[in-house]
């Protein structure tokens, strides 16, 4: 490698078994195959998903992403990949598929004559501004859609890119109403990057936060996951933080590990925190009932038994004690929709005309991708449409990974 260039993080190609598989694959002791990041185009038929879960609070999303290159070691939606047959440990973080029609789709739903204008949000499943999204803009392309037919969304994230769509959510804030969610679940930055290795370390999530507040727009952080043994302790100062940065509500969701999700999590836990790892099962099978995970509504998101009413009573005692709303996991919504009523949903804002500048990127997130044509993909990426918004000329996401950056 050239003197001066950037380095790539190129991770083993470490997947828990594929429950769908026939075939497994063994490698000779010793065999290690890396795998770089690859973005696959894809024609996708629908993108507006709809939610039944009863303890999930909004019902309609869109998710322009499959995969996500964050990383996040505990992330829910890591057995979804098996159904592309691919595995929900490293296949998840650099097997990447990219929607390019999203904001097509979208576009067609949002003029239905049976589309209601409900509040969406983006995404749900996978972060809808991962690295991918600085090149690619399709999540951008979503919410110009959503402006042209004014319709109200919200958003949930733990990328600095949304800061680039600034412009755009202030003028749907004026138009529908707009609110954005930062997850934000670690305190300690060194801690932060053994769990959520290519995420934006927590104080530029603090700062991105900070620049959406004074913006005009309603904020709120999710502590989600919490990780009973790891990162409870860190409750009251997260929300404190996040006062100071002018959020108005919070939420936090306990540790969920369904299916894959427990191998993956696991395995970096005492991989990465040897002495922590006894502690850290033993209490998630406190508040599992002596399981790792428990996926009835009742409890999935908040657990059950003695350590799990302490975390619910530490967040609350501190949030009511700054003032921040706790009444719904995303907050409440007041869409404004030119004297057609009102919806009720996830943020909300007053406006807003300050668009924050960008940051400086480099600091070591890099890594190398490249693109893979789908064999079924019909479509190339949508182009921006016209909504009366300047395009954002920064391509860069602060604290994040460069992932189309000239390979060696």
């Amino acid at each position: 490698m050239a003197e001066g260039s950037r380095s790539y993080r190129i991770r083993q190609e470490a997947n828990p078994d594929n429950r769908f598989d026939s075939v497994k694959v063994e490698w000779e002791d010793g065999v290690e195959l890396p795998q770089t990041l690859r973005i696959h185009k894809e024609s996708a038929r629908s993108i507006l998903s709809e939610n039944s879960s009863p303890d999930i609070p909004f019902r309609y999303s869109v998710n322009p992403y499959r995969g996500c290159a964050h990383a996040c070691a505990y992330c829910y939606a890591r057995p979804t990949h098996e159904y592309l047959g691919l595995g929900a440990g490293t296949d998840f973080e650099t097997q990447i598929y990219a929607k390019t029609n999203a904001a097509e789709l979208l576009r067609k739903k949002l003029a239905s004559k049976s589309w209601r204008r409900e509040p969406i949000t983006f995404s749900g499943v996978t972060d809808c501004y991962q690295p991918a999204e600085s090149q690619l803009r399709l999540t951008r392309a979503c919410l110009e859609a959503c402006l042209e037919f004014r319709n109200p969304v919200s958003v949930i994230t733990k990328s600095t890119l949304v800061l680039r769509d600034l412009d755009v959510l202030t003028a749907l804030d004026r138009e529908a109403g707009a609110g954005v969610v930062i997850s934000i679940p670690f305190a300690d930055e060194k801690t932060a990057r053994l769990i959520e290795p290519f995420a934006a370390p927590p104080e530029l999530r603090f700062r991105a936060l900070e620049k959406l507040s004074r913006a005009g727009l309603r904020t709120g952080i999710s502590l989600g996951p919490v990780i009973p043994g790891l990162n409870d302790s860190d409750i009251p100062s997260l929300l404190a933080r996040a006062k100071e940065c002018g959020a108005t509500f919070a939420f936090y969701v306990m540790l969920r590990l369904p299916g894959t999700v427990r191998e993956v999590f696991l395995e970096r836990v005492k991989k990465h925190l040897p002495e922590k790892a006894g502690k850290i099962e033993h209490h998630i099978r406190q508040v599992r009932g002596g399981d790792l995970y428990n996926p009835d509504f009742a409890n999935r998101m908040s657990g059950t038994g003695t350590m799990a009413d302490m975390v619910d009573k530490l967040f609350h005692i501190h949030a009511r004690k700054l003032g921040l709303d706790t009444g719904e996991r995303m907050g409440e919504l007041e869409a404004r929709s030119a004297g057609e009523g009102t919806f009720t949903g996830s943020g909300a804002g007053r406006g807003g005309k300050e668009v924050a500048p960008a940051m400086p990127a480099g600091n070591g997130y890099a890594m190398g991708a490249e693109w893979v044509q789908a064999k079924d993909t019909a479509a190339d990426p949508v182009k921006t449409p016209a909504t009366g918004i300047a395009k954002s000329r920064s391509k860069t996401d602060p604290g994040q990974l460069d992932l189309f950056a000239a390979r060696p």
